[in-house]
């Protein structure tokens, strides 16, 4: 990694693009202070700012005045980069903030790269690489669930979950390394086998945890896929239009009408629900509704929750329904029953959607999302963590049979080593630039 002061000083327009009331611009680096104070007139230079202060003045050179700031100070080591910032908060004109930043260029800085300032965060030591990518993840947040597991992680839960477990698995490394060292002596042993079997346990069940949660952090990302299923004229695509509010899905009385998956996003009580009406499952010797069946019964196999829809006194179609996911079942067109004959259908909820009668189906889906994110205290989202976690689990294992066949040191260290080390790339403790220039390649100029 390079050292915070061997990097030049950058600039960026840090708030989105567009004209609006105000704008900021971040400048990071050893100059960041300087370069803004030659070209700020205010009450006193910039340099002699006291860290932590805003602070008013006018933009100019040449005599030329371009705006009326404040600009915001913050000195190494305190602030969002580890480096000596300024904020400068100008009005929104598209043009204010393209010459204040073409005057930032002229006077010294540099423009930033996609990430930049999240990146010197992280080889500044401010953060870890979970965290940073945590940063990318809350400014992408379409949900209050999505938002509050990227700051859950930007807090640093993952973080401090494997930082805490390679910590003191690299002990017992270094227990066995040291036996290595004393391989001419072999009746000593300084690492424990017996608690290294405990820990090793420990680390394996935390880890199988980690990977468990990633199936309900991915779907908080992306949206907790939801399969709506039944046979033909059931309502599905009703229901679908009753859920997101809008004709998303033609609606007939002819069986057959959808013939493939059609899917939207609704927010529930700030949850991303990813919503997927099928086609209708039923036996067909038409071609091509036979492909939107099998993709129907597909939809169901990628879905965490199904919704099996029916008419009161319909035969429920066979699903491929797996512990892993959750079945409501729904019966539909309740406007139609008399209210003896609803109270008998305790097997499932009513509704009606035709008549928009859909909000016990609506409360049921944020019930059973909010108890699949209860599940897990840590919970991963990001798919580079989950193969990391995945090589560093299939270590730990190879370290329990290896402690169960009574494998020497030599062969345990190396499996430790191989988990120590897909742990430290989860956090970037372990990394090359490679990887690095991706992670902050798709984050946006200014952060």
């Amino acid at each position: 990694m390079h050292k915070i002061w061997e990097m030049s000083t950058i600039c960026a327009i840090s708030t989105p693009y567009g004209t609006g009331g105000i704008a900021v611009i971040r400048v990071s680096g050893p100059d960041a202070i300087s370069i803004v104070s030659s070209l700020l007139k205010g009450r006193l230079p910039l340099t002699d700012a006291k860290p932590n202060t805003v602070h008013f003045g006018r933009i100019q050179r040449n005599g030329e005045v371009l705006d009326e700031v404040l600009c915001s100070v913050f000195r190494a080591p305190h602030s969002f980069t580890g480096e000596d910032t300024v904020e400068i908060a100008c009005h929104g004109s598209l043009f204010i903030q393209q010459e204040l930043l073409r005057w930032l260029i002229d006077a010294g800085a540099k423009s930033a790269e996609p990430g930049e300032f999240t990146r010197r965060a992280f080889m500044s030591g401010k953060m870890d690489l979970t965290q940073a990518e945590a940063v990318a993840d809350l400014i992408a947040a379409q949900s209050k669930a999505e938002k509050d597991l990227a700051l859950s992680q930007l807090r640093g839960s993952v973080s401090n979950e494997l930082a805490s477990l390679r910590e003191r698995l690299l002990h017992f490394t270094s227990l066995i390394e040291l036996e290595l060292d004393f391989a001419d002596h072999e009746e000593l042993e300084f690492a424990d086998r017996s608690e290294l079997t405990s820990l090793a346990a420990e680390i394996e069940h935390k880890l199988s945890a980690l990977l468990t949660s990633f199936r309900t952090g991915n779907a908080i990302r992306h949206g907790i896929p939801v399969a709506i299923v039944g046979a033909p004229n059931a309502g599905k695509s009703t229901l679908l239009n009753a859920l997101l509010g809008e004709q998303r899905a033609i609606v007939s009385d002819i069986k057959g009408t959808t013939r493939d998956t059609i899917e939207d996003t609704l927010i529930i009580d700030g949850i991303l629900f990813r919503l997927i009406d099928t086609a209708g499952i039923r036996e067909t010797n038409d071609l091509i509704e036979q492909m939107g069946v099998e993709r129907s019964k597909q939809a169901v196999k990628n879905a965490q929750i199904v919704i099996s829809l029916l008419e009161p006194g319909q035969i429920e179609p066979i699903l491929d329904i797996t512990t892993a996911k959750t079945l409501i079942k729904a019966y539909n067109k309740s406007d139609l029953l008399t209210r003896e004959e609803r109270t008998k259908l305790t097997d499932g909820i009513c509704i009606s959607a035709k008549n928009n009668d859909i909000e016990p189906l609506r409360s049921e889906l944020v019930r059973v999302a909010k108890e699949s994110m209860t599940t897990a205290a840590v919970m991963i989202s990001n798919a580079r963590h989950y193969e990391a976690i995945a090589r560093a689990h299939d270590a730990i294992i190879r370290v329990q049979q290896g402690l169960v066949d009574g494998l020497s040191g030599e062969l345990l260290s190396m499996d430790l080593q191989d988990c120590l080390s897909a742990l430290g790339e989860v956090t970037g403790q372990i990394t090359n630039t490679e990887v690095l220039s991706n992670i902050f390649s798709k984050f946006c100029i200014g952060k």
